[in-house]
């Protein structure tokens, strides 16, 4: 029986080099299932007033930004999270870590909602707060750990950053990434990076 192209790149077990090109994306949305839920959504917006303070982050599309009352990076929302402690509910339009991170900053009484549940990030994903912990352990085993410094970017989870603070690590984001490590360096001779290590590698072959 023949087989075809197809068959042989099943799971990605292959590459069609002459099928990777360019394609042209006009990145218009298909039609709403409900046509009216654009306006339904500005009629719940209108209703919540004060009460509601969307946020957006800057990947997200236009027609989700049109509803966004500050527009950020992931450090910068949480911030403003944290500094409107008058609104009620803080609707994160990102992803999981962001809305996680605001709802570190914000106060009991506030309620963050992250619209879609299922929305990752790839980097946060990289590492799991088991295997962080499995890692810790193998480096008390071998004599390490009290002399590591955890350090995590700002794309974690909640539960990578809780471990981070326990071990006496910090939390950083690109733009003071190396001053960070600096610092770690000086409380130890280690760095556990997390959660991978491409902006440590940047970080150590600038320093």
């Amino acid at each position: 029986m023949a087989m075809s192209l197809t068959d042989l790149l099943l799971l990605g077990n292959g590459r069609d080099l002459s099928s990777e090109r360019g394609v042209s994306c006009t990145g218009e949305l298909p039609e709403a299932s409900d046509p009216t839920l654009v306006e339904r959504a500005k009629v719940a917006r209108a209703a919540l007033g004060d009460r509601a303070l969307v946020l957006g982050h800057h990947y997200q599309r236009d027609e989700v930004i049109d509803f966004a009352d500050i527009t950020g990076d992931s450090f910068k929302l949480a911030q403003s999270a944290a500094a409107q402690s008058s609104a009620e509910y803080i609707i994160f339009c990102g992803v999981h870590f962001m809305a996680e991170s605001a709802d570190i900053l914000t106060s009991s009484k506030q309620k963050v909602i992250l619209p879609d549940l299922a929305a990752g990030c790839s980097m946060a994903d990289m590492a799991t707060a088991n295997q962080v912990e499995k890692c810790w352990q193998e480096l008390t085993e071998v004599g390490v750990a009290d002399r590591t410094i955890p350090v995590t970017y700002m794309n974690s989870s909640a539960a990578i950053k809780s471990f981070t603070g326990e071990h006496g690590g910090t939390i950083c984001t690109s733009s003071n990434a190396q001053k960070t490590m600096e610092w770690a360096f000086t409380q130890g001779e280690k760095i556990l990076f997390l959660p991978d290590q491409h902006l440590a590698g940047i970080q150590l072959s600038n320093h």
